[in-house]
């Protein structure tokens, strides 16, 4: 939409955007943008000191962003980076993983039953994840 010459003023005011291992590069460009379009941003990385400087650049360019620790690969990581989001701000509208969780390396023939099962999620993980982050459809 950039190039049609139209100004769009806070597409996404008043919404939620939760984005993983968003302090460096793509994660954190995407954060940047969502931010700039007017969402309440929740940025996140495994290292403390990664999130408290993507938080103070961001929000040296006055937007809207908070910040916490989280290794996708740990569940309680993840608790909290979903009870962050809705603490601060009442639920999440919009979800970027961007983090990589690669269990495996090699040949993609000898991936294991348990890898693809954690690659994955089956129906009941994934109903279970849009009920613990509130997901509205």
């Amino acid at each position: 939409m950039a190039s049609s010459g139209m100004t769009r003023r806070d597409p996404l005011a008043n919404k939620v955007a939760l984005v993983t291992a968003s302090t460096d590069g793509i994660g954190f460009a995407i954060a940047r943008r969502l931010a700039q379009d007017g969402a309440h941003v929740v940025v996140s990385s495994r290292k403390q000191q990664n999130v408290d400087q993507a938080v103070a650049t961001l929000q040296g360019e006055g937007l809207s962003v908070t910040g916490t620790v989280c290794h996708v690969g740990k569940a309680e990581d993840r608790e909290r980076l979903v009870a962050t989001a809705v603490k601060l701000h009442g639920g999440i509208d919009i979800l970027v993983s961007n983090a990589a969780v690669n269990p495996f390396f090699g040949s993609l023939m000898d991936i294991t039953e348990e890898v693809w099962d954690k690659l994955w999620m089956d129906k009941e993980k994934e109903e279970r994840m849009k009920e613990t982050l509130q997901i509205r459809r």
